[in-house]
């Protein structure tokens, strides 16, 4: 890239309209993230996510400086006919809208597919709901948990006084969601660029949450068959059926978490040649010759004895010199971090890191979406305050006149 020369993302030149609250404003945030211009649409006072959970970092939750990055903020009270018609006439310079929130919200206030349709025949509508337009549950009111919860991903713990508690996890439906539906976007956006069809995605984030989860509920699903026709894995001697996803691996040996001087490693030598190198790299050549295994597929399950043995020898080093002993000895062997020590991991440190808070407000991760020979631009600061953008949107996208945005102001249109 010459000196100089603004470095732009790959969806510049796109327009999205967000309607959004919470945490499925993830899908603007990895449309923005990639260099589209996202204009999200905000009720009088603002998403509340500016004040939802923690931490508060200057007075706004992480979760609102993370979610709502690189965006435009315009409030829009869509109970005055001139809001909404602001908002159609947006549409009508936009590629995209972005409906994120409770089942038909745009629709009871008037803000129909087919309507925008008339104002833009070539437009991508996306809706991100918790359960989807339809079903039993449609209406059911959640947080992100309740997807997760319901998709077998959140299973339950019991704690100190035997009450179900909610489990440490990494939240899966409010993350996948949104995920599926930027995917769905771009193909629907290709599409509409390509025939001049208009598309309307649908992603329900419980949904999304079923779909990552599809190991354990496919695999179930699959035993329902006669054994004569679903057997368990024969790739580690045991073609019996076993559990799949819920804690099927508590028994594994070579495939398992194991303490090292200071700390623990995730050990995985199930294919028979990562066993060989292991065993004869470490100076332990019985090991392997004792019990080669299978090909694949062999984690010598419940076979206590080789269990000890080998946290005898984890015991011996430290995480970063297993590490390094996996690299050298070509074993699958990674750290196990925590949210609090992989920042120092130097890994992270070199492929992830943070953007800088003087650019997006708070130290962020960047997107894990990476160009070769590129960079992608940091996106701006999530809005503070709700509607900052508003005299921009109004004049330079709209060309509104200052009268008209002063009397749209005096209506309470703008909120």
């Amino acid at each position: 890239m010459k000196a100089g020369q603004k470095l732009e993302g790959l969806l510049s030149g796109v327009r999205a309209l967000e309607c959004s609250l919470l945490g499925p404003a993830a899908v603007g945030m990895h449309l923005a993230d990639l260099g589209a211009e996202v204009i999200k649409i905000e009720p009088p006072g603002g998403d509340y996510v500016r004040r939802m959970a923690f931490p508060i970092i200057d007075g706004v939750s992480l979760l609102h400086w993370h979610l709502n990055r690189g965006k435009r903020s315009l409030v829009l009270d869509f109970k005055h006919p001139k809001a909404v018609e602001v908002f159609f006439q947006l549409v009508e310079q936009a590629d995209i809208v972005i409906e994120a929130m409770r089942p038909g919200a745009l629709a009871r206030r008037g803000i129909t597919f087919d309507r925008m349709c008339q104002h833009n025949p070539r437009l991508v509508f996306c809706t991100v709901t918790g359960y989807g337009l339809d079903g039993p549950y449609r209406d059911l009111p959640a947080h992100g948990i309740a997807f997760d919860a319901w998709a077998g991903v959140a299973r339950p713990t019991v704690e100190a006084h035997g009450f179900p508690a909610i489990p440490s996890y990494t939240a899966v439906g409010i993350n996948a969601g949104p995920l599926y539906a930027a995917l769905g976007i771009l193909a629907a956006l290709l599409r509409a660029r390509t025939t001049g069809k208009p598309c309307w995605i649908e992603v329900a984030q419980s949904d999304a949450a079923a779909a990552f989860n599809w190991n354990g509920i496919e695999g179930n699903k699959a035993y329902e068959r006669p054994e004569t026709e679903v057997t368990g894995n024969d790739g580690d001697g045991q073609g019996a059926r076993r559990p799949v996803g819920d804690n099927s691996m508590t028994d594994a040996v070579r495939y398992q978490y194991y303490r090292t001087k200071d700390g623990l490693i995730l050990f995985m030598a199930s294919e028979q040649k990562f066993w060989r190198n292991f065993a004869y790299a470490v100076g332990r050549p019985d090991l392997y010759e004792r019990n080669p295994g299978a090909r694949v597929a062999d984690h010598a399950r419940g076979n206590l004895a080789l269990r000890e043995e080998l946290a005898n020898i984890f015991a011996t080093r430290t995480t970063a010199e297993w590490v390094q002993f996996g690299l050298t000895a070509d074993v699958p062997i990674a750290p196990v971090n925590d949210v609090k020590s992989i920042t120092q991991d130097p890994h992270f440190q070199s492929r992830v890191g943070f953007w800088p808070r003087e650019q997006v407000g708070t130290e962020l991760m960047p997107t894990p979406v990476r160009l070769v020979g590129e960079s992608i631009p940091p996106p701006s600061a999530a809005a503070v305050e709700p509607g900052k953008d508003a005299d921009y949107i109004l004049r330079e996208i709209l060309r509104y006149a200052p009268e008209y945005i002063a009397e749209l102001r005096a209506s309470g249109a703008l909120g």
